[in-house]
Parts: C-alpha cells; sequence; structure tokens
C-alpha cells in the first residue's frame, strides 16, 4: 500500500474489538504508521481532516456513523483524497447503500482494495451531507434523540421521539426549485436526499442514486398521528410519493423560506434553527471505497 493512509475516529463508538482491532487489521494489511486522530464528538473531526491532508494523506478512514461521515465528507469533497468508511455508529445509513459492511476486516480490505466511486454531495447552507438533510419534525426527533438516549437505545430512540413530536404544530413554507417556485403552503417536514434509504431499507425516496446529479426533495404536509401513519404505511409499502399528504421532486438547487425559525439537520446531525435553507448538490465530488460488486 504505497498511498499515505490517515485515521479520523469517533472515540465513542465501536464495533468488533474496537479501535484496537483497527489498528491491528492495519498493520497487518502493511499500513504500518497511518495519520490518527480521535475525536471525542463529531462536529471536532473537520478540523482533524484539514490537518491530515495537510500532512498528505489521500486515503482517509472515517471510523463512526452518519455524523461523523458527513464531518469528514464536508473536508474531503473535492479534495482529491478518497475517503474509506468504517461504519461504527447507530444508523451508518451511507456505509449500508453502499454495502460497506459493519465488520472491522472487511471494512478495512474495502478501504485498501475495493474500487473507488465518485458520488455526488448536497451542500445545505455552506454544509455538506451525504445522505440526507431536513427541517421539521426529522430534524426534532433527531435532537431530542441525540446523546445518552441514542447511545442507550440505538435506533428505537429516534422512533420514540418521532412519536412524540407527530403532533407538532406545522409551519409555513415556500420552496424553489431551480430558481422556480414549487411548493407554497403548510409543511411538517422537509427532507433533500442524496441517497433513499432510511433505517430498515424503509424508502424515503424512490429511485434516488449518489451519481444523478440531482438531490430528491420531499415535503410532507401530514399533521396527527392519522395522517403520519398513513403517510408512514404509504413508504414502507408503496410509493412515497403517491401519498396524499406528500409531494417530491428532484432539483439543482432548493430555496427554502419559512414563517418561523424552525431546526434542520444534515445526516442526522442537529443544527440551530433557522428561517431560510439553501441548497445544491455538487455532482461527483466525493471519491469513495466501495465493494468491488457494488
Amino acid at each position: 500500500m504505497t498511498k499515505k493512509v490517515a485515521v479520523i475516529a469517533h472515540a465513542g463508538k465501536t464495533i468488533g474489538g474496537g479501535l484496537e482491532e483497527l489498528r491491528e487489521t492495519l498493520t497487518r494489511a502493511g499500513v504500518v504508521d497511518p495519520y490518527w486522530s480521535e475525536v471525542p464528538k463529531s462536529r471536532f473531526a473537520s478540523k482533524r481532516v484539514e490537518r491530515a491532508l495537510a500532512a498528505g494523506a489521500e486515503r482517509v478512514f472515517v471510523w463512526g456513523g452518519d455524523g461523523m461521515v458527513q464531518r469528514c465528507v464536508d473536508v474531503l469533497a473535492g479534495s482529491g483524497a478518497t475517503m474509506a468508511i468504517v461504519p461504527a455508529g447507530t444508523a451508518n445509513l451511507f456505509a449500508s447503500s453502499l454495502d460497506i459492511p459493519q465488520d472491522i476486516g472487511e471494512a478495512v480490505q474495502i478501504g485498501l482494495h475495493g474500487r473507488t466511486r465518485k458520488l455526488d454531495v448536497g451542500k445545505l447552507n455552506g454544509e455538506r451531507f451525504a445522505v440526507m438533510a431536513g427541517a421539521g419534525l426529522d430534524a426534532r426527533m433527531i435532537k431530542e434523540a441525540d446523546g445518552s438516549l441514542k447511545d442507550r437505545f440505538g435506533r428505537l430512540a429516534y422512533i420514540w421521539t418521532a412519536s412524540k413530536n407527530l403532533r407538532a404544530e406545522p409551519f409555513e413554507a415556500t420552496i424553489d426549485v431551480n430558481d422556480e417556485l414549487w411548493y407554497d403552503g403548510k409543511a411538517s417536514c422537509i427532507l433533500l436526499g442524496n441517497v433513499g434509504s432510511l433505517f430498515g431499507g424503509v424508502e424515503a425516496f424512490d429511485n434516488a442514486s449518489p451519481e444523478d446529479g440531482l438531490l430528491e426533495v420531499g415535503v410532507s404536509n401530514a399533521e396527527g398521528l392519522g395522517q403520519w401513519a398513513r403517510t408512514i404505511a404509504r413508504t414502507t409499502v408503496g410509493s412515497t410519493g403517491k401519498s396524499p399528504f406528500v409531494q417530491v421532486t428532484k432539483a439543482k438547487k432548493i430555496t427554502v423560506r419559512l414563517d418561523r425559525k424552525v431546526p434542520y439537520e444534515l445526516d442526522g446531525g442537529d443544527r440551530k434553527k433557522v428561517k431560510k435553507l439553501k441548497a445544491k448538490i455538487e455532482p461527483g465530488a466525493i471519491t469513495v471505497c466501495v465493494p468491488e460488486q457494488t
């Protein structure tokens, strides 16, 4: 292995034998002196990736979940370096969409010897994301699940906090798609997707692809338990876009204006409340190691 390897790891996440197993696996593969950096929270990862690139890293292993991947993608996109993922988080939606297993040995093999794909990334309010971003219900759900609740209960934490927020009052939204008005009305949840899958293989967007140069856009005006139950049922058995409470499209850029400040999230990481969202797609901006058959 001739490329300079870096490891950026979330110290609070673990699979298998943990980071010690990762060190040993890399050493056996011939990577004896990688640039190694561990962070206590994903928000510290961006600066560590910058340092790794400055030190000459060409292949960056990211240890953690979607939030960790998002922070690293934000820096790695357009850098020329290749990202390898060791999925050690709660959801690992980006890794699972690429068939990267939650196994240290297999993930390292893919990271060192798999093929590479150039994938799109979204950019929302100046920050890149790999999987999905949203405002409203999903952001409130993620914010309340973050921390000890998610650590204790994993994905069940999201289900619990979602159920608590289904009765939240909708907000007024106007959404421009490619500089033209597309939506004007009440909304309870706005989603922007680069890939389609959510937890358990549920498809939030039909036929989503991180290689089509487009973002998926979805808005729901569902209110209360009954309407949300119908919307979620439609998502699990058919096309989301056929729900009477959902409108979907694809776009290169999106502008969202809200009547009040609403929380938003990027790849499972909550952000401060805003009244405006500006997003666009960056085609082929990140190079990722994937299994040969993916």
